[in-house]
């Protein structure tokens, strides 16, 4: 069986307000971009990594991100397009025809742990579609021009993270689906493609914090939780 992961990195930031992506500040001494990499490379369930960047960012992820860590898995660096859902499709058609499950991931989650990249694998395995997710904590209402209209049942939310693992034809299928919509940006992660082309898709509840940095304020966050992480096990230094 052959499993890949797609790292998708190929957003400007725009919401991060600075001259240069999220996704290649430096956190903890490396890249953001390649902590996130470190963490696919040291899963026993992926075979190899495809990182999909912005062309401008080509040769500064081969020699900034990929090359100083000698990530032996990373097979290629693919140009992204100018929508996530482009850039995930991009990556998706540079696999080779030999993959059976592709596992999906954000470049700005840096801090998911291995052990949750091979559960969500495994998962998917027997089940076609499996995302790491984790329980909403806070009331959600639902709202029209700034008024509640309804509180949901909070018991059954889930807040979507990455990676999301799927059955490479089934999520190939939902891609090609999706582009031939109106509406296809309007899709928020690759799950919600998999759920309007008719699919099941089966919850892995994430064991640790997995946030993904939008903001300067989440940096720190991950910044404080990657050195306590750090300072907890010194052998992740040399094994992410």
């Amino acid at each position: 069986m052959k499993v890949h992961a797609i790292i998708v990195a190929a957003g400007s930031s725009e919401r991060f307000g600075s001259g240069v992506p999220k996704q290649f500040k430096e956190v903890c001494g490396r890249p953001l971009l390649a902590w996130a990499i470190s963490r696919f490379e040291a899963a026993g369930q992926i075979d190899q990594v495809v990182v999909v960047v912005a062309e401008e960012y080509l040769l500064y992820t081969s020699e900034h991100v990929i090359d100083p860590y000698d990530f032996s898995k990373v097979a290629k660096i693919v140009v992204g397009g100018q929508t996530r859902r482009e850039s995930v499709l991009k990556g998706l058609e540079s696999l080779p025809l030999s993959v059976e499950y592709v596992a999906i991931h954000d470049g700005a989650r840096p801090l998911v742990v291995p052990t949750d990249i091979d559960r969500a694998v495994e998962v998917a395995v027997a089940e076609r579609a499996a995302i790491v997710a984790v329980r909403a904590t806070d009331t959600v209402k639902r709202s029209r021009e700034g008024y509640v209209l309804s509180t949901l049942e909070r018991d059954s939310l889930y807040l979507a993270q990455t990676p999301q693992v799927f059955q490479y034809d089934l999520i190939m299928a939902a891609h090609k689906e999706a582009a031939n919509v109106n509406y296809a940006d309007r899709f928020t992660d690759d799950a919600a493609m998999v759920e309007a082309h008719g699919f099941k898709v089966k919850i892995v509840e994430a064991t640790s914090p997995n946030i993904k940095v939008t903001t300067r304020d989440d940096l720190v966050l991950v910044e404080a939780l990657l050195t306590k992480e750090l300072d907890e096990n010194p052998e992740n230094r040399t094994r992410f």
